[in-house]
């Protein structure tokens, strides 16, 4: 009778405290350096994937189920489809099993190696998400070698040589490298996606990372879209005359970005069109009106975070996904918080006093995730029907019985 044997890790996850965590490697072969964070989204692990807000960092799912239901191409949120998100790795708890849903085009792991992300299984994900909101999101460093054999010098040098997101400018990584033009409309069951074939509007967006449903948001609400670069100035902007502009959700250090896109926006501004922004495009704000924004402990990541609309009243749960936040004491005289995070009072919205600029932390487009705050976008064009003298469309729409 021969003894038991234990099969060789092929993947690793060490941390820049020295914890080490071995597992089974998925996804790609090779290594990787990122801030490790979790996200407490149930669904929707394609869409996060895809995000590129997620840019430079390793992600901890913490439901554990990762992949069951496969990949296909509908659900990708990075616009370019060839284009890689910037994930640095993903963490799960359990195996990935064969997936059971009728629009699976692809297993999750042969998708991952094709977008060149690395993975590793068998972690227990409570515990390293435990440690990180104890101790805050440390740098990592993932490994997944398939005959199990780890080059430790080399892969402790990349940890050590990753610099970390603060002071890091990741919307230059991901933006797009030319200006481009979007009529895309939102999923409809057995139809997939529609096209907006006579606007009433048109948007220019800023790309500092931009996600595909957003753009589809805008496009619903009867906008044809403009997408520029991130280091788009304001004359290139306004050159496209748009009815109003949108600042885009995007990865890294707002402060870092705000080198370049902070004197766009501020001239934006000054022009009285409306203004509204996401994540990133938030930050960015807050910094063109004079706010500061800091680093976040743990960040907020997943599908079910409550906020409060302080101008409603109302309590909306969304999607969020974000390391850096606002820091409300900053906002100067004029500018209001409109918006507020349940979970730790953090500052989750803002607007401009008698002017038709305002933004949001998390993500209204989320999709799959909450619908609740799909409101802001009717917001936004509300703005815009305003200025045109149309007749507004109401920010709450009872659903259909």
């Amino acid at each position: 009778m021969t003894g038991w044997q234990q099969s060789p890790a092929t993947a690793l996850l060490i941390l820049a405290d020295g914890t080490r965590l071995e597992g089974r490697g998925i996804g790609a072969i090779g290594h990787a350096a990122g801030e490790v964070c979790f996200n407490t989204a149930m669904t929707g692990y394609q869409e996060v994937l895809t995000d590129p807000s997620y840019a430079g960092q390793i992600i901890t799912f913490t439901f554990p189920h990762i992949g069951n239901v496969g990949t296909n191409d509908e659900d990708i949120e990075t616009v370019n489809m060839a284009a890689l998100s910037g994930v640095r790795g993903v963490v799960l708890k359990a195996d990935i099993t064969n997936p059971s849903n009728y629009r699976a085009a692809e297993k999750l792991d042969a998708w991952l190696k094709k977008r060149n992300i690395i993975g590793i299984t068998g972690i227990d994900t409570r515990a390293l998400t435990a440690q990180i909101r104890e101790h805050g999101m440390p740098n990592g460093v993932i490994a997944h070698s398939d005959v199990g054999y780890f080059d430790e010098p080399s892969i402790l040098a990349e940890l050590k040589a990753f610099p970390g997101l603060e002071g890091l400018d990741l919307a230059k990584e991901v933006t797009t490298a030319q200006t481009y033009h979007w009529d895309q409309t939102g999923w409809k069951w057995n139809e997939g996606y529609g096209k907006l074939d006579k606007p009433d509007f048109h948007v220019v967006a800023i790309d500092y990372g931009a996600k595909r449903n957003i753009l589809r948001c805008l496009a619903d609400q009867g906008a044809r879209v403009t997408v520029v670069p991130a280091t788009a100035t304001a004359a290139d902007v306004l050159s496209h005359n748009p009815d109003g502009i949108f600042l885009s959700n995007g990865p890294g250090d707002p402060a870092a970005t705000g080198k370049y896109a902070v004197p766009t926006i501020q001239k934006l501004m000054e022009t009285g069109k409306p203004v509204f922004g996401i994540c990133l495009g938030h930050q960015l704000l807050g910094l063109a009106l004079g706010g500061t924004t800091s680093k976040m402990h743990q960040g907020h990541h997943g599908a079910n975070h409550p906020v409060k609309d302080l101008t409603t009243g109302k309590v909306e749960i969304t999607s969020m996904n974000h390391g850096f936040a606002v820091d409300k004491e900053s906002l100067p005289s004029g500018v209001t918080e409109t918006h507020i995070s349940l979970f730790d009072g953090s500052n989750a919205g803002l607007s401009v006093d008698g002017k038709p600029i305002f933004s949001v932390q998390y993500h209204p487009e989320a999709s799959p995730g909450p619908r609740d705050s799909h409101y802001l976008f009717t917001r936004f064009l509300n703005h815009v029907r305003a200025q045109k003298g149309m007749e507004q469309r109401p920010e709450y729409v009872a659903p259909a019985a």
